[in-house]
């Protein structure tokens, strides 16, 4: 056995070396060739000109003009960006031309002479770059030139230049979070809720154009935060402090392959600016508060940032009432239960962040995110009442709670080497993560008569997830229209849980652990996933575009457990294509297409063998025999911009083979949940967004609408489902400016009913509006926000329907709230601090679970978390 896994891992390791080999070879000789490569850039500064239009006399010599427009926030190319080249001695335009999707532009047929260059777009600041010399047939290359967000006064008329909420790109798109003061004080859940195509539930789970695979990144790389629970470590996540949410739908082979429906990547606010700032955001309500500290210092060539955020959450109340019925050996049982529930919970999230440029090729960047979560939960007088053909069997009373605690860690670190010529670097990035996790329940069952404490059932389950990530990365520009990328990657993951069950009489017995290896084991599970990629784009005549890469992965499973030495996972490679098409229309709107494949491999919720069994009556448990599941992505997309407005919408096709399914059936009169790959889903869907802009009044919204269609092939008819049926998500966001810093904004959002292969999950809505003042020159705001006033609870109508189960289920949530924020700026920046696009390494990985325990699954006890050192191989 033990000869096996060393030739496994010699094999692995083997191919590691080999890989990362070839790469640094290849790489190596790049950077030779380019050590005589020319490229220059030149300074910009910001001008206040009005915007030139072209005249007649057009220069007809051999000089030429080009660089690459970026957005200064974001690094993202600034599309359709305007071009002039001024005659200084006159200040007028004599030629210009128009940046392509990927920011770039050029400007040929230049008289020998000297010019200037402004460069401008709606909503940016104009830059102008004067003394440009052009000699008979010479090629200037101004480089990167930044666009900042523009603000103008005219006459004593403010004029503040916006850019739309959403922008559309050819393989993803942006939703502009900080122009939406509606979320202060809240947290990157409610910042989600507010995206295209994405749902977000009220425990914060979320899914794009329906799907719930998902990979969430910050700042375009994994965190521990995320491993564990995505929708409570959004909480985590300040929505104060997030800039931006991009959605990308159709990941290039750049990405990993991992992540059936996309990938999101929220990008926070970040200063690499010169000079030194202090932020500081506070926030009291009736549900929830929070305070955070930001502060930033910018020097020539070092910059460092450190900040924190704490979020505490209360008095969210509710209920819950669970109809169940199942038949199991010809007798049918149903069961009736309710309870009313609480939670408290208490986020915290720290970084520290540190940038050096050594000169103005080569720069370093590291940063070190901890984050920390204490959770709990409780079910109140959680009654059960068990009938066999009418008649009452058993009626039980119990108070059960929830402990949900956890620890994480991300250490980043990144190195770039830019070459002489434009666009060409290397980047070589490494992250460890590891987030230590408690997740316990303790249920206290009661006479039913006298209300004395019978026994008590407890729970404990600790874990954890360790990841190790070196990526290399390499771009070589072909010309002014092509572009190669290529790179490799090595993930080694762990992931251990370690659980046991104990059982006390009375109120102050001893707990004593119950015998069963189903009760008490451990999982000890490695992944090494070892991948290459090659990328290739290039912008083609007449305005197309065209970006397709090629993939591979190989991955490696080791996993073991007390009772079982060695599960048999075989390894697997698999290759995974990707390509995007777009055309650029003449009047600046834009029609796109693209096709992906991708790989889902199960996540420690999915696998955790632990039974989860805060509620008796509703368990489940995790298969450590899980295969991935492959989708194919198809998807059209059109995008209008008119005046300071825009629309966009995308048709898209989903197919999805060995599905990760949920798999319930009965154990007496218990239903119970795992996960197997023996489903297929499909979707046929829309999208369509919409951003209008009508002086002060700003105004968003969108639908995503798709047909859902899914089969587990299961040949046994007790296991065999299928379901079809539409879903539906909508939201809205207006904002309107007032006089003397006063703005008023409103956010609503719906999900009607979701269908899912054993039945459907009921739909709900929220909405909530917000009133802000900005007093000295905005470096201050005092906001006053009401959410769900008028109807403050929130229903959830959930059904589950096979040949041996019928359930229905109702959960209620108290979620009237109200809160106070204020901020205060100190400081100030400049813009004489170096701007580069800072690269970071990103993990696009793993199917996360699904929904939060609520009092119809009987969430708690069964989730990973800091292993009590029972790693052993077991097995007799």
């Amino acid at each position: 056995m033990k000869k096996m896994k060393f030739s496994k891992n010699s094999m692995k390791s083997t191919r590691m070396k080999t890989l990362f080999t070839v790469m640094f070879l290849i790489t190596g000789l790049g950077i030779a060739a380019a050590q005589s490569a020319d490229g220059a850039s030149a300074p910009s500064a910001p001008g206040q000109a009005p915007t030139p239009r072209p005249v007649a006399s057009v220069p007809a010599g051999n000089g030429e003009i080009q660089g690459i427009v970026l957005d200064a926030a974001t690094n993202q190319p600034v599309e359709f960006a305007t071009i002039s080249l001024i005659d200084p001695a006159t200040d007028k335009p004599i030629d210009g031309a128009v940046a392509d999707i990927k920011g770039q532009f050029k400007i040929s047929k230049i008289d020998a002479g000297t010019y200037n260059v402004a460069v401008s777009f709606i909503g940016y600041e104009r830059q102008l770059i004067e003394g440009i010399t052009i000699a008979d047939k010479k090629k200037v290359n101004l480089g990167v030139i930044k666009l900042g967000s523009a603000t103008e006064v005219l006459k004593e008329v403010s004029v503040v230049g916006q850019r739309d909420m959403v922008e559309e790109k050819v393989d993803r798109m942006i939703y502009n979070a900080e122009l939406d003061a509606t979320t202060k004080g809240g947290d990157a859940a409610d910042v989600l809720r507010r995206v295209p195509m994405l749902s977000v539930d009220m425990d914060g789970n979320i899914s794009l154009r329906g799907n719930e695979n998902v990979r969430v990144l910050i700042n375009n790389k994994p965190s521990a935060i995320m491993a564990a629970n995505i929708g409570d470590a959004l909480r985590q996540i300040p929505a104060d402090e997030i800039k931006s949410v991009e959605v990308i739908t159709s990941p290039s082979a750049k990405y990993d392959a991992e992540g059936t429906s996309g990938i999101i990547n929220i990008i926070t606010k970040k200063n690499t600016l010169q000079g030194a700032t202090l932020n500081v955001n506070t926030g009291v309500g009736y549900r929830g508060s929070n305070l955070g500290l930001n502060g930033a210092v910018r020097t020539k060539k070092l910059g460092v940032s450190l900040g924190g955020w704490g979020r505490s959450q209360y008095n969210v109340t509710g209920s819950f009432e669970n109809n169940q019925k199942t038949l199991n050996n010809g007798f049918e049982t149903t069961n009736i239960q309710q309870a009313d529930t609480r939670s408290n919970r208490l986020f915290g999230n720290y970084n520290l962040g540190l940038d050096y440029d050594f000169n103005e090729k080569n720069y370093l960047t590291g940063s070190v995110r901890v984050g920390a979560r204490n959770g709990r939960q409780w079910q109140d007088g959680l009654s059960s009442e068990s009938y066999v053909d009418n008649a009452l069997v058993r009626r039980s009373l119990a108070d059960v709670e929830t402990v949900d605690l956890s620890n994480s860690l991300d250490f980043s670190l990144s190195y770039t080497h830019l070459f002489a010529k434009p666009r060409k670097e290397l980047s070589i990035m490494g992250l460890y993560s590891i987030n230590d996790r408690t997740n316990d329940f303790t249920r206290m069952n009661f006479d039913t008569d006298t209300q004395d404490v019978l026994n008590r059932l407890k729970n404990e389950n600790e874990s954890f997830d360790r990841e190790s990530t070196l990526q290399i990365d390499y771009i070589e520009p072909i010309g002014d229209k092509q572009l190669i990328e290529y790179g490799a990657k090595q993930i080694i993951r762990t992931a251990v849980s370690d659980f046991s069950y104990f059982q006390a009489d009375g109120a102050n017995g001893e707990f004593v652990v119950l015998p069963g290896d189903d009760l008490n084991n451990n999982l000890d599970y490695t992944q090494n996933i070892t991948s290459g990629y090659a990328s290739y784009t290039a912008d083609l005549v007449k305005g197309y575009s065209v970006k397709g890469g090629l993939r591979y992965e190989y991955t490696s499973i080791d996993a073991f457990t007390q009772t079982d030495s060695d599960i048999a996972i075989p390894s697997y490679g698999v290759f995974v294509p990707s390509v995007n098409v777009s055309k650029k229309l003449e009047n600046g709107n834009m029609l796109k297409a693209g096709y992906n494949r991708r790989i889902q491999r199960p996540s420690i919720q999915f696998l955790n063998p632990n039974i989860q069994a805060s509620n008796p009556l509703n368990i489940s448990i995790g298969n450590p025999s899980l295969d991935p599941e492959f989708t194919n992505n198809y998807e059209m997309g059109y995008s209008m911009y008119f005046d300071r407005s825009s629309v966009q919408s995308a048709l898209f096709v989903r197919n999805t083979f060995g599905s990760i399914s949920r798999v319930r059936d009965v154990v007496g009169d218990t239903i119970r949940t795992t996960f197997q790959n023996i489903g297929q889903e499909d979707a046929y869907g829309l999208n369509l967004s919409g951003n209008l802009m009508i002086g002060k009044l700003m105004l968003n919204g969108g639908t995503d609408v798709y047909y859902a269609v899914m089969s587990n092939n299961n040949p046994d008819p007790i296991f065999n489902a299928s379901n079809d049926g539409f879903v539906v998500n909508g939201r809205f966001f207006g904002n309107y400016a007032l006089n003397n810093g006063w703005g008023l904004q409103l956010f609503s959002f719906f999900r009607l009913r979701r269908v899912e292969l054993q039945g459907y999950r009921g739909g709900f809505g929220m909405y909530n509006v917000g009133v802000k003042k900005d007093f000295n020159n905005k470096k201050g705001s005092l906001g006053f926000g009401l959410q769900n006033f008028v109807n403050p609870q929130l229903t959830v109508r959930s059904e589950t329907v096979s040949p041996v189960i019928q359930s229905n289920s109702l959960d209620v949530r108290d979620n009237f709230s109200f809160q106070i924020n204020f901020s205060y700026r100190i400081g100030k920046v400049s813009m004489d601090g170096p701007q580069r696009t800072r690269r970071s390494i990103q993990n696009d990985d793993l199917k996360d679970g699904g929904d939060g325990g609520d009092g119809g699954e009987g969430g708690g006890g069964g989730a990973p978390a800091p292993a009590r050192q029972r790693r052993t191989r077991g097995g007799n």
